[in-house]
């Protein structure tokens, strides 16, 4: 079946189906799953929909505005400001499994890259604790994070990882919520695993729909949608499948605590009932009740933790 690049939404059609198409295999069983709204930053009032692929078991959304990232990334976005909120909330979860992985790798002087680094602070923190780190490289983005991480000793490549050519290979990839955000995850988990060392190992955090809070509010646009900047969500066995077809294989998983999610979809809740305000210039991490419903959720996904679907995932991977 011929397939047509949809410049508009950024999914596949094709000429004979009105269903747009899986964005990792090109499916055209897919049928609608879910309507969602931004409903964190406002960045319009459009409604995307999310679509389910049957046979890959994915959600994408539709439109996929890739081509417009400078819309849907505002400059209030989370990880624009690091030390008001992004390095705190991605710091305190992943600092010691990051640290565990790397430390099961052989070698005297390894070689770090992180996609969606930012200014680097990740990679910061990896040198500091490890002394056989020896390169560290950084993939994003961000213009005004370049200089930043230059200064602090990490090489810098400005623009996506599809674009990143090297003939360096690295002891360890990370790649912390960024897959759902890319057009094409197949393609960059290909381009990762040819990134890697024989014995390399990628880290890779990503939501997943088949989690209780996205069950909840699956029509109220769940905050793990990220509507519109999370282009393709999966489950645990749906990137398990994706991993093998890159040439990659899961070394370990497990499910981690997300009470953003919950905080999020209930502020969310709450704003369409007309019983708080919410807008682009105050996000709802900004609003006094976050804290408190990030504190409660917490502490009901602790309590869940050893035999609930939870909806954040992390993997790690080693070439196959």
């Amino acid at each position: 079946m011929a397939k047509i690049d949809d410049d508009r939404s950024g999914a596949l059609v094709t000429k004979d189906s009105s269903s747009p198409a899986c964005p990792i295999k090109g499916c055209t069983d897919t049928t609608w799953y879910a309507d969602a709204h931004d409903i964190e930053y406002h960045t319009s009032d459009r409604t995307y929909s999310f679509h389910k692929c049957q046979r890959c078991d994915v959600l994408f959304i539709v439109p996929m505005l890739w081509d417009r990232l400078e819309e849907i990334y505002p400059k209030t976005y989370y990880s624009y400001a690091p030390k008001k909120l992004g390095i705190v909330l991605r710091q305190r979860s992943l600092d010691r499994r990051v640290l565990k992985v790397l430390a099961s790798i052989p070698g005297d002087r390894l070689s770090v890259l992180d996609i969606g680094s930012g200014s680097g602070w990740m990679l910061d923190q990896i040198k500091s604790c490890s002394s056989r780190v020896g390169f560290t490289q950084c993939v994003d983005l961000d213009e005004g994070a370049q200089a930043q991480a230059v200064a602090r000793g990490h090489a810098y490549h400005l623009g996506r990882i599809e674009q990143f050519e090297t003939d360096r290979r690295f002891d360890l990839v990370l790649a912390l919520g960024l897959i759902e955000h890319v057009r094409d995850p197949a393609l960059v988990l290909r381009r990762i695993e040819g990134l890697l060392t024989a014995h390399g190992r990628v880290l890779i955090q990503t939501p997943n729909f088949d989690a209780l809070d996205a069950r909840l509010f699956r029509h109220c646009s769940w905050a793990g949608y990220h509507t519109p900047r999370h282009f393709v969500l999966f489950n645990r066995q749906s990137f398990t499948d994706l991993a093998k077809q890159s040439g990659l294989g899961v070394v370990s998983f497990s499910y981690i605590q997300s009470p953003g999610y919950w905080s999020v979809s209930v502020l969310g809740a709450m704003r369409r009932l007309g019983l708080i305000e919410i807008s682009a210039q105050r996000p709802p991490y900004h609003h006094p009740l976050n804290p408190l419903l990030r504190a409660s959720f917490a502490a009901f996904e602790f309590a869940r933790t050893p035999f609930a679907r939870l909806s954040q995932m992390v993997f790690t991977l080693g070439r196959r």
